[in-house]
């Protein structure tokens, strides 16, 4: 399934939920989900009852939607999460998290995470040093993910570093500086602000 390229305010209404796709806007009231808070289309403003699958499938699509994945990378996740010894829908969560496009975005390097995935293709950040222009690329507890001294006197990171006022997830550590960030340890359930029912992503894939 190739990546989603529409209206992305479009996928936060139809999931009837702020997924916060569009950096600042979302904080504004110009967001989509406050003008128009109802599903997109013809039917759109229509009550449906949704059923037992239905449920599931909307708490799949949302956690899907939230971190920009496709179909088959979040069920690679799941199966990663299914053959480990955590909790499937909480493992699974945290390998989301620990992508470098999430840890980018949520160290506060970019105001959305399709700006951190583009940032990252591009290479401006380092993981224990070494490049790695791979969104996809799963941190580990004790990396250091850094922005490349080379990218540093762009007007980009110059505004980022400034502006600064995102509050940083416990599980990563920045530096005095704001420009390097380690990964503390990986972050607990209670630690990721995802306004999901994991269980439910785990019944879906599991009929």
């Amino acid at each position: 399934m190739s990546r989603y390229t529409g209206a992305v305010c479009k996928l936060c209404r139809r999931e009837g939920k702020k997924l916060f796709l569009k950096g600042d806007r979302c904080y504004s009231n110009k967001c989509s989900v406050e003008i128009r808070n109802y599903a997109p289309g013809q039917h759109g403003q229509s009550r449906k009852k949704s059923s037992e699958y239905g449920i599931q499938l909307r708490a799949k699509q949302q956690a899907r939607r939230y971190y920009g994945l496709s179909e088959s990378q979040f069920h690679k996740y799941f199966l990663m999460a299914e053959k480990s010894n955590a909790i499937t829908g909480e493992k699974l969560l945290q390998i989301c998290e620990s992508r470098l496009d999430n840890v980018v975005y949520s160290a506060g390097w970019a105001n959305s995470r399709a700006e951190a995935r583009q940032l990252v293709t591009h290479g401006h950040f380092t993981v224990n040093g070494a490049k790695v222009d791979i969104p996809s690329y799963l941190c580990k507890e004790g990396d250091v993910v850094a922005i490349k001294k080379s990218s540093l006197d762009s007007e980009k990171f110059k505004a980022l570093l400034e502006a600064d006022s995102r509050v940083i997830p416990v599980w990563i550590e920045k530096s005095a500086e704001g420009t390097e960030a380690k990964i503390a340890k990986l972050p607990e359930r209670d630690q990721i602000e995802l306004d999901v029912q994991e269980t439910l992503i785990v019944e879906y894939y599991s009929k």
